[in-house]
Parts: structure tokens; sequence; C-alpha cells
């Protein structure tokens, strides 16, 4: 299985869903809605899934073999550690440091006479 992309749609820090996330897989198959969850002991990685009649939850698309499972569960980890510590990065940078390392101010505006005006 070649993972070919991985996007994190989502970052959240509340609750124990910490992360939902796309993979496409041979620039061929996207499988979205893979979820990154904090467990009690460490975060993992569910597929997305339906509730069935009974409230029994069913994977829509999942890996079959344990080898595809685990690739595909280390890069989406990977890719969520990567998101996250970008977001705790930016976090920490004070607004006027962050303002002043990525956007230019504008140019001052040439001082433009209300209409109307005569000059007197």
């Amino acid at each position: 299985m070649q993972i070919t992309d991985i996007k994190v749609r989502k970052l959240l820090q509340e609750g124990r869903l910490r992360a939902v996330v796309s993979v496409t897989i041979g620039d061929e198959l996207a499988i979205h809605d893979i979820k990154v969850i904090e467990g009690p002991t460490r975060l993992f990685v569910a597929m997305p899934s339906r509730r069935e009649t009974g409230g029994v939850f069913r994977d829509i698309a999942h890996p079959i073999t344990p080898a595809a499972r685990r690739q595909l569960e280390d890069a989406v980890l990977a890719a969520y550690r990567r998101e996250r510590a970008e977001a705790d990065r930016l976090q920490a940078i004070p607004y006027g440091d962050y303002y002043a390392e990525h956007f230019t101010p504008p140019a001052a505006a040439a001082a433009v006479p209300p209409l109307g005006y005569t000059g007197g």
C-alpha cells in the first residue's frame, strides 16, 4: 500500500477526539473521516464507521492485514503530530510578532480631498 497524501482536516483539543484525517492511497483512492482518538494510554486511529441497528459500529473502510494497519496508523499519527506541533508553535508566537513576520503593512494612501472640496 502506497500512502500518497495525508491531510489533517480538523485539530481538536476538547474531549477524546484529537483530529479528523483524510488519506489518499496510490493517488487513486481517498478515505475520509479517519479519526485520531486519545485513549487511556495512547493515541489510536479509528477508521470511518457507521452505526447499524442495535448500536453496533461497522468500519466503512479498513486495512485488511496487520502490516497495512500498522503502516496506516504510523503515517496518520506522524501527520497528526506534525500538525499539532505546528499549531502549538504558531499559538506560542505573540500576535504582534506573527503579524510582523507574515504580513507587510499596506503602503500609506495618498491624501485625497473630500468630494466638493474647492481648496479654500
